[in-house]
C-alpha cells in the first residue's frame, strides 16, 4: 500500500467510526433486546409470528406500500417523461415546482391534506357545493387518505430519479425509430420503456423501502385507524413498553429491507442503473 493509499484510507477512519457508533451499535442493541427482553430466548419472535394483531398490521403495511409504489411510479413516470420533452425554460420552472415540497415539513404537508380531504374540507365542500355528491366522502383517516399523503410525499423523489434516467436516453435512438416509421405508441413501448427500466427499478426499490418504514404521514392521516409497522413499533415502545416485541419487529423489518435490496441488486435492471451511474 502506497503512502497516498494509506493517507486516503486514514481519511475514511473517522467516518467509519462515526457510522459504527451511531448506526451499527444501536442496531446491535436492538437485536440483543429482541432476544433478551423480557427473558432470554426466541419468545418475542414466536409471539410476533403468532399474533393476529401484528398480522393485520403487516398486511396493511404491504397493501399500502404496494398501492403507493404503483401509483407513485405511474404518475411520476408521466411527469418525468413530460419534463424530458419540455423546452429548457419550461423544464427549469417545472423542476423548481417538483423540488418545492422538499422545503415544506412533512407535518405541514400531512395537515394540509387533512384540510383538503376532511368531511368539511376543501374537496368535499367543492363537490357538495357543485352538486356532484349529496353527502361528504370519507377521504381521510382511512387507507385512501394515507395513500394520498404517501404518494404526494414520494413523488418528488421518484420524479427526479426517473428524470435522471430518461434524460440519459440518446435522442438519436428515438429519431431513428421515427425515421423507420414507428408510431408514438410503438416508440414508447419498444424504446422508451425498455431503456427506462433501470430508473424504474431504482425508483420502485426506493419507494418500497421508504413505505415499509413510513411513520409520520400514516400516523396523522390514518389517525390510528390505519396502523402500519413503523407506527405499531412506536406504540409498543412509547405506550405499552413492550420493548421485546417492538425490537423483534424492528429487526424483522430490517432483515426484510436488506433482503429486498439483496434480491434487487441481482436484477439486470438495477445493475444497469448502478453501472450507468458509475459511467
Amino acid at each position: 500500500m502506497s503512502s497516498f493509499q494509506r493517507w486516503a484510507f486514514g481519511l475514511t477512519v473517522p467516518a467509519a467510526l462515526l457510522t459504527i457508533c451511531l448506526y451499527v451499535v444501536p442496531i446491535l442493541q436492538v437485536l440483543a433486546l429482541s432476544f433478551t427482553e423480557p427473558t432470554f430466548g426466541f419468545g418475542n419472535y414466536v409471539e410476533m409470528l403468532g399474533s393476529a394483531a401484528i398480522g393485520r398490521v403487516v398486511r396493511t403495511t404491504m397493501i399500502v406500500s404496494a398501492v403507493t409504489t404503483v401509483l407513485t411510479i405511474v404518475m411520476s413516470y408521466a411527469v418525468a417523461f413530460a419534463l424530458v420533452h419540455m423546452r429548457p425554460t419550461a423544464r427549469r420552472v417545472a423542476l423548481f415546482m417538483v423540488m418545492v415540497p422538499f422545503w415544506v415539513s412533512v407535518l405541514v404537508r400531512a395537515f394540509a391534506w387533512i384540510t383538503i380531504l376532511r368531511r368539511n374540507g376543501v374537496l368535499n365542500s367543492a363537490l357538495v357545493g357543485s352538486g356532484a355528491i349529496g353527502e361528504p366522502l370519507e377521504l381521510v383517516y382511512n387507507q385512501f387518505g394515507v395513500i394520498v399523503g404517501m404518494v404526494h410525499y414520494m413523488m418528488p423523489f421518484a420524479i427526479l430519479l426517473l428524470y435522471a434516467n430518461l434524460s440519459e436516453i440518446d435522442p438519436r435512438i428515438i429519431q431513428a425509430a421515427r425515421s423507420l416509421g414507428a408510431r408514438p405508441v410503438t416508440i414508447f413501448t419498444r424504446v422508451w420503456l425498455p431503456l427506462s427500466l433501470p430508473g424504474l427499478a431504482i425508483a420502485s426499490l426506493f419507494i418500497v423501502i421508504f413505505s415499509l418504514g413510513f411513520l409520520v404521514t400514516p400516523a396523522i392521516l390514518g389517525a390510528g385507524r390505519v396502523l402500519m409497522v413503523a407506527e405499531y413499533i412506536s406504540v409498543q415502545i412509547s405506550s405499552t413498553l413492550r420493548w421485546g416485541v417492538a425490537t423483534a419487529l424492528s429487526t424483522t423489518l430490517l432483515l426484510v429491507v436488506g433482503l429486498l435490496v439483496a434480491v434487487a441488486a441481482r436484477s439486470p435492471a438495477l445493475r444497469a442503473a448502478f453501472e450507468g451511474g458509475r459511467r
